[in-house]
């Protein structure tokens, strides 16, 4: 799913890029205020997780590939801004030493995958998780990934329509709607069931080890 330098036209890494400092911003002074010294160890090593998670990753046609997150997981343990924040650090370090996702690109893939996979498992267990948490934690898994899914591929997808030279051919990303979505979608749908298993597993693991932390 992470897109790399020279797919993204500057009409939209640059405004993109705008709205993630933003959000960095906001999450940080949210952050600040939660942050103790038990639960960040265990933020570290779930952080870490979802690193090795996003790590294994399987090609995709056009140049993105297909992986797991782990962004619900720290998002259903740790909240909102700290799955974010912690996402965000992960897609950081993967572009600037493994060469996964560009600099150019990072903006989009930090709200992509970072942004909209923690807000909508976030939103997900506020509005499922009274009702029934297993499923919750499920659907904010399962969510996560293929809205950040549909994001990065519609993105991906008009890119023709955005930057093309004189003659009306596409500068960056070639390809449309029509084969972004499909492409990019339907392999996600079937991670995103794994995505949702994970979740459940991780947030019943985690929550003890934290509980025992605190205890």
């Amino acid at each position: 799913m992470h897109i790399p330098d020279g797919f993204m036209s500057p009409q939209t890494f640059l405004p993109a890029y705008l709205v993630t400092i933003g959000l960095w911003w906001v999450a940080l002074n949210r952050v600040k205020q939660s942050l103790d010294a038990q639960t960040l160890p265990l933020i570290a090593v779930t952080a870490a997780l979802s690193f090795v998670l996003m790590m294994i990753a399987i090609p995709l046609p056009g140049g993105t590939s297909v992986h797991a997150l782990g962004v619900a997981m720290i998002t259903s343990v740790f909240g909102l801004w700290i799955g974010f924040l912690s996402i965000s650090l992960v897609l950081l370090m993967q572009a600037l030493l493994f060469g996964d996702g560009g600099i150019t690109s990072l903006s989009i893939n930090v709200l992509g995958i970072a942004f909209i996979g923690s807000f909508s498992a976030y939103i997900t267990l506020r509005l499922l998780r009274g009702w029934h948490e297993t499923l919750a934690l499920f659907m904010a898994g399962f969510l996560s990934v293929m809205l950040s899914a549909l994001f990065i591929a519609t993105l991906l997808g008009i890119q023709p329509l955005i930057a093309m030279d004189e003659q009306g051919s596409p500068l960056f990303f070639p390809f449309g709607l029509e084969i972004t979505l499909p492409a990019i979608l339907i392999p996600h749908f079937f991670l995103a069931i794994a995505e949702g298993v994970l979740t459940v597993l991780a947030y019943r693991f985690l929550t003890q080890f934290k509980a025992k932390l605190e205890a």
